[in-house]
This record gives C-alpha cells, structure tokens and sequence, in this order.
C-alpha cells in the first residue's frame, strides 16, 4: 500500500534543521569601544555575523564610551546597538556637565539600555556614596525614558535591591548583567521580576551554589535568560577541567572554530557566543536551538530591536 508523504512538511522540517545547525542569537553585551578592537573591528562584527550573532549591544559605561558607542550603531545599523551609562567604577568622574551629554545620548533611538550602571563594592574604585548617587541618577532616567536598566553588581547585592525597591512602581525591565553570584542572590532576583544576563563565567564557576546550579536546577526560567560575551572580558574557556564532560561533549565543531580561531583570554569577541549558548543548554538539558530562540526573542522584546 502506497504511502502518501507531505512533502511541504518534509521541506519545512529542513529548512528549521538548517536554522538549528546556525544558531541565531543576540549579544546584548560587549565593549566594543575596547581599544583591543581598534584595527579591526570590521573583522570582529563580519565573525559574529558569521558565527550567528545578528544583533550586538554595545556597552557604554562612561560618557565617552557612551559616545563612542553611538557612533559605531550608525556605522552598523541594524547589527549594533548601544547603551548609555556610567559604571560605578566611573561613578568619581560623575559631572553636571558629563550628565547632560549622557542624558543626551541616552535620548537617541540607537541607545536601548541606561547603563552600564549599578554598585560595585568589589573593588571600590569609586567610594560606595558616590556610586550610590550616580546610580540614582541613572535608575531616574531609565524611569523618565521607559528604557530598561542594564545593571552592574558586585558585592553589593543588598544594597542594589533596597536602592532598586525605592522606584518599585515605575521601574523599567531590570537586566542584571553579566551574573556571577549565588542561586539565592539569583532567585531574589528573578522574584523581582529581573532579566539575568549570563556569559562564558560558567566556565570559571567552581561553587556549588553559583551559575551552574541556577541552571542544573532549572531555578532561571528561559523568559527570564539573556546572554552575552561581555567581550573582550569573561573567556569561555572550554578546556577548563571543571567543566563537566556532558557540557565539553554538547560543544558543536562549528562554534568551537569559531573560539579557537579567534577569541583569547585576552580578547574575547562576540563570535563566541554560540559556545556560550551550548554550554548554557547542556547545563539546563535543553536543545541550544531551544536557549537561543528564547534568549533572542526575550532580547528583541526586551531592548525593543527592529527585526
């Protein structure tokens, strides 16, 4: 007995089959002004294209890279976008003056994102009051311009949350960027409603408390899952000998030339990203096809890009 076979599924099945094999994803953090990009930034974009990565958010995290940062989204439109901020370890170089030429930077429809802005008690380049100020500063703006908030945390967790708390009734989306803390400081997190960016920390993650748990567990809904490079910081070093073989094993030839090829501890670039994607679904026992549709669609909604 003949069998009838539907052949427009058959090519529909193929042509989703030949999206899967090229993840698509979204970078929504790297530094692109970073002088280690300053003789060939064509090249550092064309790999990301190629790898997958269609759209870059270009961090800004002092008025000047603020700056900078626009500039290079009207040199590639539609592929970067940047954000508007003063990073708290810049917070002591904070202006009257420097405030409204970010206040006017942040207005332009290329910028997406206030910040990068937050508490780093880390290292405390800037004094904790002065961080605090400046972080006021950018949380009112985010509000008066509905533009989500791309937020820096170090060591600062309780003080971030009690000063975010006091604008609760009209906070914008709130990203916490490029996470490396506790599963506990995570779930506070995500009870607030916030985004959580992760990046190739996971490899460097030894805790039994820290990113990977939030992920084996399942603790970090994918509508809540952002992911970035935080290029030319935060190396997915895939050779790690912590890193469990299941996550090395889901590693795709394709993303690992791409790492291998091009990305160093001391330059990473945005064409890492598909390895990033892979280990963050080998460690959720999810498809990468699955993480990176979600973390592209939750980006483009989130930061409002055009399609």
């Amino acid at each position: 007995m003949a069998t009838n076979i539907d052949v427009s599924n058959l090519d529909n099945e193929k042509a989703i089959e030949q999206c899967y094999e090229n993840l698509i994803v979204i970078d929504i953090g790297a530094n692109l002004t970073n002088k280690k990009y300053s003789r060939d930034l064509d090249s550092v974009i064309q790999r990301a294209k190629d790898a997958g990565v269609q759209k870059i958010m270009v961090t800004g995290t002092s008025v000047k890279t603020s700056k900078e940062a626009l500039r290079l989204t009207r040199i590639y439109p539609g592929i970067l976008y940047s954000t508007a901020g003063i990073h708290p370890h810049d917070a002591k170089s904070y202006t009257d003056e420097s405030w409204e030429e970010l206040r006017s930077l942040a207005q332009n429809p290329e910028c997406v994102a206030i910040g990068e802005c937050g508490l780093d008690y880390n290292r405390n380049f800037s004094e904790p009051d002065e961080q605090r100020k400046v972080f006021h500063k950018q949380i009112s703006l985010a509000c008066e311009l509905h533009k989500p908030l791309f937020v820096h945390e170090r060591e600062a967790h309780e003080d971030l949350l009690e000063i975010l708390g006091q604008y609760k009734d009209r906070l914008p989306p709130v990203v916490i960027h490029c996470f490396t803390g506790t599963t506990e400081q995570a779930v506070t997190y995500l009870d607030q409603g916030f985004y959580i960016g992760l990046t190739g920390y996971l490899c460097k993650d030894k805790s039994d408390t820290g990113v990977r748990k939030l992920l084996v567990d399942g603790t970090i809904p994918l509508e809540r899952l952002l992911v970035e490079t935080d290029a030319p910081f935060m190396y997915p070093n895939t050779r790690a000998s912590k890193l469990p073989l299941h996550v090395k094993d889901a590693l795709t030839e394709r993303s690992m030339t791409f790492l291998h090829r091009y990305c160093t501890f001391q330059r990473n670039e945005p064409c890492s990203l598909p390895a990033i994607v892979e280990m963050i679904a080998a460690f959720m026992n999810k498809k990468p096809e699955e993480v990176a549709l979600a973390t592209a669609f939750n980006a483009l909604k989130l930061f409002n890009l055009s399609q």
